[in-house]
C-alpha cells in the first residue's frame, strides 16, 4: 500500500477478499476471531507490514473495557437487533437498513459492503458487533480512515468529484434538505476545491483529512460520528423536582404566591362553611364547607377569562404583580378545583340523604334525591335535582375540555360544550341561595364583554372587515391579509378572534397578528392548518376562484421602503432568486479546473399562490400577551417553534420601525443618522431571535421578512448587530453524524465565500439539529446587555426545557400560550 497517497493496490484488495478484514490506510478493523491477529497481519503486502504490524500493537495497548457511553451504546444496538433477530444468525441488506434506520440506500449500502468482507450478500450478526466495538473503540484518526472508505465507493483509494456529488445528495436526503441539482453541483465543487489541494482532481486521505482539521470541532465530532449513525434513541434521564429548588421558586414567583393565595383561601372558606354549620351532621358540615369553597370557584373561574380586563392589567402597575400569562392555567386549576369539591359535596349529600331520608322526611332516597319532595332549596325544593343536573352538566363540560378532546381534532366539541356554562349559572343560582351575591359583580363584567364582543358592537366599532388577499405557504398555512379598522389599536405579539361566516358562521377562533401596528390598512395573520377548521380554511381559500392569481415567492411588507421591497418582488418559482444568484457569485468568484455541464433544477419550490380575494370576516380583539413587555426589557430573547414565530414576526417589524421613526437626514447633504430612541418607546439594546423549524420549507413563511430585516441592519449604519438572529433546523443531521459531516461542512464553505446560507438565502447560518440552549444562554449572558428575558412560543414541551435553563441563568422566562 502506498502510505503517501492512500492508494490500496489491487493485490492488497484481491487478497483482503480471502480474510475479514476491512483496510484503508492505518486503519485495520478486524472482523476475524479475535483470538487469532496473526491471520490478518500474514498476508499483508510486505510494504505495510511495518505499518499494520504498528497498528495492531496500538490497537493491543487499548483498554478492552468500553466506557459507559460506548458499553450503552453497543448493550442497545444488540437489544436493538435481537428484537428484529437472532444473534446467532445472519441478516440481509434489507434488515440492516431497518435496523439501523437509515434513509437513504447510499450510507447504508456503503455500511453494508464495508462490513460484508466476504461478499456474501449476508452478515453475521456477531461479526457485525464485533467489528462495531473496535471502531467505537478506534480514535478519531481511525475514524477519519472509516468516513474515507464510505465516501470512496470504487475502493481505489481516491474519492473522485462524483463520488463526493453522491455522497453529499445522500446527506441531503438524510438531513431533509432539498436543493436543486446546480445546488448540489455548487456544494459538491465548494467542497471539492477546498479539498483537492494539489488540483489532481482526486481527494486523498490526507487531503480529506487537511479539509477536516480546517472545520473546528469536525476532528473531534468524529470520536461520536461514526457511532452516531447506529445510537439508540436515548431516553431522557430523571431529574430531581426542579419545582423544589430555590431558582425555580425566585423566578416564579408570582405564580407560586398567587397559587398560595387561592389555596388559602379555599382552605378558610372550607373551614368558614364547616363552622356555620358546626352543629349539624357530619356530612352536612362537610358539604357546606364544599359549598362555600364551589361558590368562590364557580365564580372566580370566570374572572379569569374575561380577557378584556385582563388586557388592560397590563398596562397597569398591577399587571406586574398579577401571574397574567397564566390566567389559563389557572383557569384550569380552578376547574379541578370545582370537580374535586362537587364530587365531595356530592358524595356527603348523597350520605345525608341515607342519614334523613326515611327518618326526618318518610322519603326514599332516590325520591329525597330526585324529586322536589323533600322541598329543600329556596326556589320550590329544587335544591337536591338542581344538584344532580349540575353535577351531569359539569362532568360534560369537564371532560369535553380534557387534552384529548381539544387536541385530537374535536375542538367543536369543546367550543360546544363549553356554552353549557350558560344553564350551569341558572342551575347554581337556583341550587344555592347565596350564590348571586357572589357572582353578580363578575357576572355583569362577562355579561359587558360579550355584548362588547358581539357581531353588532364590532359592527359599530370597526365596521366591516374583509380579507383582501390570501397567500397559501408551505406545509398548508393559510397567509390571510386583512383590511385594518381605522380605529384598531394593538400592540406587538396580540393576538385576535376571528369568524369567517363562509366556513363556520358560529365558531371563533384565536390567532396571533403577525403584522406590525405600524402597518396602517391591513393586519396579518399567519394559519397553520392543523385542526378541522383551519384545515377547511386553507382547503376554502386552495379552491376559491379568485378575482385575480399570481404564482410568486413570499408576501412582501409593502410598508417598507419600496426600493428595498421591490428587491424581493419577483421571484423564480423553479429557484429561487437568492440561490440563483449564490451561483453566479460562486461561478463567478471560482476558476473551476472540471465543472458540470449546466443542468435544470430537479427540485422544484412549492410556489405560493397568491390570491387577491374579498370575503367577509368579523373580528374580535385585541388581546394582550406577555409579549407586550418586550420593549421594556433590556435584552430580549425570542424564540420561536415552527408558526410559534408569528408573534416575534410583529415584533421585529416593529422594532425597525420604531428605530426608522427616529432617523434623521442633514438637509444640506445625504448623511443620516439615528437619534437615541427614548426609553418609553423602546428600552431594547440587545435582541436575540431564535427560530427552529423541522424542515427546510418552514423558514419560507417569513425567509423575505427576515431578509429585509438583514437588508435594513446593513444598509442603516445607526442599528449596528442589534437583532441577532439564530435559525436552527432539526431534521438536518449535524456533524456529529457521519451522515451529516460532508453537507454542513460544504454549507459552512458557501457561507464563508458568499456570506449567504443556501438553504433559506439569509446572511444567518442555518444550523443543523437543535440548540444547545446551555451554550446559547451562557454567550448571552456574557453579552451583559442588560436584565435578559425570554420570550418563547412553541411547544409546551419544550418551553419546559427552555424554562429550566432559564432557571439556570437567572433569566426572566415568559411563555405564550400556543
Amino acid at each position: 500500500m502506498d502510505t503517501r497517497r492512500g492508494m490500496r493496490t489491487p493485490a492488497t484488495m484481491n487478497e483482503s477478499q480471502d480474510q475479514k478484514d476491512v483496510t484503508t490506510g492505518d486503519l485495520v478493523i478486524e472482523i476475524a476471531d479475535s483470538d487469532t491477529p496473526e491471520a490478518s497481519t500474514s498476508e499483508k503486502p510486505q510494504g505495510d507490514t511495518s505499518t499494520a504490524d504498528e497498528t495492531l500493537n496500538a490497537q493491543a495497548k487499548k483498554e478492552t473495557v468500553l466506557s459507559d457511553g460506548e458499553a450503552h451504546i453497543l448493550r442497545e444496538l444488540e437489544k436493538q437487533v435481537s428484537n428484529s433477530v437472532d444473534l446467532g444468525s445472519e441478516i440481509d441488506y434489507k434488515t440492516f437498513k431497518k435496523i439501523l434506520r437509515v434513509k437513504d440506500s447510499f450510507f447504508g449500502e456503503r455500511y453494508f459492503k464495508l462490513f460484508d468482507t466476504n461478499k456474501s450478500e449476508t452478515i453475521e450478526v456477531s461479526e457485525l458487533l464485533a467489528s462495531l466495538r473496535k471502531l467505537t473503540q478506534a480514535n478519531s484518526t481511525e475514524k477519519l480512515n472509516f468516513l474515507f472508505q464510505v465516501y470512496d465507493q470504487n475502493g481505489d483509494g481516491f474519492i473522485d468529484i462524483e463520488e463526493l456529488r453522491t455522497a453529499l445528495r445522500s446527506c441531503m436526503v438524510e438531513s431533509s434538505v432539498k436543493l436543486g441539482e446546480e445546488e448540489l453541483d455548487m456544494l459538491t465543487q465548494a467542497l471539492f476545491e477546498e479539498a483537492d489541494e494539489d488540483n489532481s482532481g482526486q481527494i486523498t486521505i490526507d487531503e480529506l483529512s487537511a479539509v477536516i482539521q480546517k472545520n473546528p470541532g469536525v476532528k473531534e465530532n468524529l470520536s461520536v460520528g461514526v457511532e452516531q449513525w447506529l445510537k439508540p434513541p436515548t431516553k431522557a434521564k430523571k431529574k430531581g423536582n426542579r419545582h423544589l429548588t430555590k431558582a425555580y421558586f425566585l423566578n416564579n414567583l408570582r405564580k407560586i404566591s398567587f397559587f398560595a393565595i387561592l389555596m388559602l383561601l379555599n382552605c378558610i372558606l372550607f373551614a368558614v362553611g364547616c363552622w356555620n354549620y358546626r352543629t349539624s351532621n357530619w356530612c352536612i358540615i362537610v358539604a357546606r364547607g364544599c359549598g362555600l369553597c364551589l361558590n368562590f370557584d364557580c365564580t372566580f373561574i370566570v374572572v379569569l377569562m374575561l380577557r378584556k380586563c385582563i388586557t388592560w392589567l397590563r398596562a397597569t402597575p398591577v399587571g406586574h404583580l398579577l401571574p397574567l400569562d397564566q390566567h389559563i392555567m389557572f383557569h384550569k386549576l380552578t376547574g379541578i378545583l370545582i370537580m374535586l369539591f362537587t364530587i365531595l359535596h356530592t358524595g356527603m349529600h348523597i350520605g345525608n340523604a341515607i342519614m334523613v331520608a326515611e327518618s326526618q322526611y318518610n322519603l326514599t332516597v332516590p325520591a329525597f334525591i330526585f324529586t322536589t319532595q323533600a322541598d329543600i332549596g329556596w326556589v320550590a325544593g329544587f335544591a337536591p335535582l338542581s344538584g344532580v343536573l349540575l353535577v351531569v352538566v359539569f362532568v360534560i363540560m369537564f371532560i369535553c375540555s380534557m387534552p384529548f378532546v381539544r387536541r385530537s381534532g374535536c375542538f367543536e366539541v369543546f367550543y360546544w360544550t363549553h356554552m353549557l356554562y350558560i344553564p350551569f349559572w341558572v342551575l347554581l343560582i337556583l341550587h344555592c341561595r347565596y350564590f348571586w351575591m357572589w357572582f353578580i359583580v363578575p357576572g355583569l363584567m362577562f355579561l359587558l364583554e360579550k355584548l362588547f364582543r358581539s357581531k353588532m358592537i364590532k359592527r359599530v366599532r370597526y365596521g366591516n372587515s374583509f380579507i383582501l388577499e390570501v397567500n397559501l405557504l408551505p406545509s398548508e398555512v393559510t397567509h390571510l391579509v386583512i383590511s385594518k379598522p381605522p380605529n384598531m389599536r394593538f400592540q406587538p405579539g396580540d393576538y385576535l378572534f376571528i369568524q369567517i361566516p363562509d366556513i363556520a358562521s358560529s365558531e371563533w377562533h384565536p390567532f396571533t397578528i403577525s403584522s406590525a401596528p405600524e402597518l396602517e390598512d391591513r393586519l396579518w395573520l399567519h394559519v397553520r392548518s392543523a385542526g378541522h377548521w383551519t384545515k377547511k380554511l386553507y382547503e376554502y381559500f386552495n379552491t376559491y376562484e379568485a378575482k385575480k392569481t399570481t404564482q410568486h415567492k413570499a408576501h412582501v411588507n409593502k410598508a417598507f421602503d419600496k426600493a428595498t421591497s421591490d428587491a424581493h418582488r419577483n421571484v423564480d418559482t423553479t429557484v429561487s432568486i437568492r440561490s440563483v444568484q449564490l451561483i453566479t457569485d460562486f461561478a463567478k468568484s471560482r476558476k473551476f479546473k472540471k465543472s458540470y455541464k449546466s443542468r435544470k433544477s430537479t427540485y422544484k419550490r412549492k410556489a405560493e399562490t397568491h390570491k387577491v380575494v374579498n370575503v367577509q370576516c368579523y373580528i374580535d380583539g385585541p388581546y394582550g400577551t406577555s409579549s407586550r413587555e418586550i420593549f421594556e426589557t433590556e435584552h430580549a430573547v425570542l424564540i420561536g417553534s415552527g408558526i410559534g414565530v408569528t408573534p416575534y414576526a410583529s415584533i421585529l417589524q416593529s422594532i425597525m420601525y420604531r428605530f426608522k421613526a427616529y432617523k434623521r437626514c442633514c438637509p444640506s447633504c445625504t448623511h443620516s443618522w439615528y437619534d437615541e430612541v427614548p426609553p418609553h418607546v423602546m428600552n431594547l439594546k440587545k435582541v436575540d431571535f431564535i427560530w427552529i423549524n423541522r424542515d427546510q420549507k418552514s423558514f419560507e413563511w417569513f425567509v423575505s421578512l427576515l431578509t429585509q430585516l438583514e437588508m435594513e441592519q446593513t444598509m442603516e449604519g445607526g442599528l449596528g448587530n442589534m437583532i441577532e438572529m439564530h435559525m436552527y433546523m432539526t431534521a438536518a443531521l449535524n456533524k456529529t453524524d457521519l451522515k451529516g459531516i460532508g453537507l454542513q461542512m460544504a454549507l459552512d464553505l458557501i457561507h464563508k465565500k458568499q456570506d449567504k446560507d443556501l438553504l433559506t438565502g439569509l446572511k444567518t447560518r442555518t444550523q443543523p439539529g437543535r440548540p444547545n440552549f446551555r451554550k446559547l444562554f451562557a454567550k448571552i449572558a456574557a453579552e451583559k446587555k442588560g436584565n435578559v428575558k425570554v420570550f418563547f412560543c412553541g411547544h409546551p414541551m419544550l418551553g419546559k426545557s427552555i424554562k429550566q435553563h432559564c432557571e439556570a441563568f437567572g433569566f426572566s422566562f415568559c411563555k405564550e400560550n400556543f
